[in-house]
């Protein structure tokens, strides 16, 4: 009788702990729920996919709903990996992958036509822990070209590699090849004849240089994508990847494989990719001049992004945009254009997705 007892009393007195336990549990304050979440790490990711005039009126419903689910798939892709503790520097290169396989993006699979009716792509990557950075430009036969800035990055001592040197190196660490028919698509090739079209029709051919003042051929340039990730340990990245500008000539390289006008990462301030005019980028240095702004001027981001492409860009004679996430987690969507393809999550999860000016 007694061993009855005592097997009531242990689990009454059991009984009454976890009861207890519930209690406080669901008496939780508001407060205590919003301090147990500030002390969880920050993450978050933020992508683009190209600015330019994008109008609403010039898109269907099921092309905008493809880009929507292309950006949402990418930019998950990357937010996954930062939510199970992965680095800002493998997030912003996947979640460059599945834009560069998508024929949507002027970037890998969907790379624009040059002059010659040839593709050749550009990427960076920088890892703002260490300032390290890799880029390659006029790359023809690389798959994923940021897979190779990547490889450039921490596997050699140089920063950017060009041309067959770049696919001689991409051979040696094994990324994919591809022949260069794979960057074919309809659409593009279509857009390089009607440019063509454009020249004949509107241009003087005694005077080639004439070709870049061309309003068709300045609104042809648009359609980089790019990342940029602030990790659970603190650690900054960002990278962008392109087909470059639709028929351009002498092998032409934009801002995207240049390190602080088409990307930059710095721990101490922001991750920054670019998308524009990139000549214009390149001059004003637009993706290291947003962190200066934010190092030695002491500006937020938000006011940095702002001062560098809705004033200086403009000023010169540029336009485009930037995405960027600074190093407490804020978020910067800035562009100066009709639209701009872009997302945003932040730790919560919590997914935004713009398309138009709005």
């Amino acid at each position: 009788m007694k061993k009855i007892l005592l097997v009531f009393a242990i689990f009454g007195t059991l009984a009454c702990n976890n009861a207890e336990k519930q209690s406080k549990v669901e008496g939780a304050t508001p407060e205590a729920a919003s301090e147990e979440k500030d002390t969880a790490p920050n993450f978050g990711i933020v992508i683009h996919g190209g600015a330019g005039t994008i109008l609403k009126e010039n898109m269907s419903d099921s092309l905008e709903q493809q880009y929507r689910a292309k950006l949402e798939e990418a930019i998950r892709t990357g937010h996954e990996i930062l939510a199970n503790g992965g680095t800002a520097v493998e997030a912003v290169q996947r979640t460059i992958n599945v834009m560069e396989d998508s024929p949507l993006f002027n970037a890998g699979k969907g790379a624009v036509f040059t002059n010659e009716g040839t593709n050749e792509l550009d990427a960076s990557i920088m890892d703002g822990s260490n300032l390290n950075a890799g880029a390659v430009a006029g790359v023809t036969t690389i798959k994923n070209p940021i897979n190779l800035a990547y490889e450039v990055m921490v596997n050699s001592e140089h920063v950017m590699l060009a041309g067959k040197g770049a696919e001689r190196f991409a051979k040696e660490q094994g990324i994919e090849i591809v022949d260069p028919q794979y960057f074919y698509t309809e659409n593009r090739y279509r857009s390089l004849q009607r440019i063509r079209e454009q020249e004949k029709t509107q241009l003087d051919h005694d005077d080639q240089k004439t070709a870049f003042l061309d309003p068709y051929i300045k609104d042809s340039k648009f359609g980089t994508v790019g990342c940029a990730a602030l990790d659970k340990h603190g650690n900054l990245a960002a990278g962008t990847s392109t087909g470059g500008m639709t028929n351009k000539r002498y092998n032409r390289i934009g801002d995207a494989p240049i390190i602080g006008a088409g990307t930059y990462a710095n721990n101490k301030t922001v991750a920054v990719s670019s998308t524009g005019w990139g000549e214009f980028f390149i001059r004003g240095m637009v993706a290291y001049d947003i962190s200066a702004l934010m190092e030695y001027g002491g500006l937020s981001l938000e006011d940095a992004a702002r001062e560098v492409i809705q004033e200086k860009v403009p000023a010169l004679g540029g336009d485009g945009g930037i995405i960027a996430i600074d190093h407490n987690g804020n978020v910067a969507m800035e562009f100066n254009t009709a639209g701009m393809y872009r997302a945003k999550m932040n730790r919560d999860g919590d997914l935004e997705i713009g398309i138009y000016g709005e």
